[in-house]
């Protein structure tokens, strides 16, 4: 079983008009080599633009392996240039373990702080944006490599080069691949889809659209958030 990674690096970022006629962002990050300190909304001097679908306790940080940039680079090397660490908006760049070694729940040990997987990332047309390649989003929820976020249930101060230690896996049948697979699946099994509206562990907007998905006839329409 994977217990750990190491931090490759840390970002931060503030909101900012970077494309005309759309709305602010903060998906362009900077790294730093300070020690952050991070609370149950998020390291403090990050923020986010549109706090509706973005930040909050149950996604207080995104953590990205590091590992999937070389994937992106292999399929769509027309934008190489964007595939490196932080190049996706995230908190947190890893290297040791991805979404298929983790579980929904997973508590780990993050510096000082103490942290919780609490969904994977949904990703929306910023992202399209943000790399030149419209067809990122996409991509992004059909491969399952969304990275995911973290809940922090300790607040605590971290830097790159900790150690990201699993102490806790309270779900250990639910593994975080799969369950971000299942969120982007239109034809899921009702009773998966209940299964996962009642997990405790899962942040509150993933457990009600997976609550929709158990009801018969019901149908997502993804166009307006993975185009704009």
């Amino acid at each position: 079983m994977t217990t750990g990674a190491e931090i490759v690096g840390v970002y931060t970022g503030q909101p900012e008009s970077l494309w005309d006629g759309r709305d602010p962002s903060a998906i362009r990050k900077s790294p730093t080599g300070d020690r952050v300190e991070v609370t149950e909304t998020g390291i403090i001097g990050d923020r986010q633009a549109d706090l509706a679908v973005h930040g909050g306790p149950d996604k207080a940080l995104h953590i990205y392996p590091s590992e999937h940039y070389a994937h992106w680079r292999g399929v769509f090397p027309e934008h190489a240039q964007m595939y490196r660490p932080g190049g996706f908006g995230e908190n947190i760049s890893c290297e040791g373990f991805s979404e298929e070694d983790l579980c929904i729940g997973d508590i780990f040990d993050l510096g000082t702080a103490r942290v919780q997987i609490s969904q994977g990332r949904q990703p929306c047309w910023k992202l399209n944006m943000h790399t030149g390649n419209p067809a990122q989003a996409a991509a992004f929820q059909k491969t399952g490599m969304t990275g995911w976020y973290f809940r922090v249930l300790e607040p605590g101060r971290f830097q790159a080069g900790d150690r990201i230690s699993l102490s806790g896996r309270p779900c250990p049948d639910w593994t975080l691949r799969d369950v971000i697979l299942a969120r982007f699946n239109t034809g899921l099994d009702p009773a998966v889809a209940r299964a996962l509206s009642e997990l405790a562990e899962l942040a509150s907007p993933w457990r009600t659209a997976f609550a929709r998905k158990a009801e018969s006839g019901y149908s997502e329409d993804t166009a307006k958030r993975l185009e704009g």
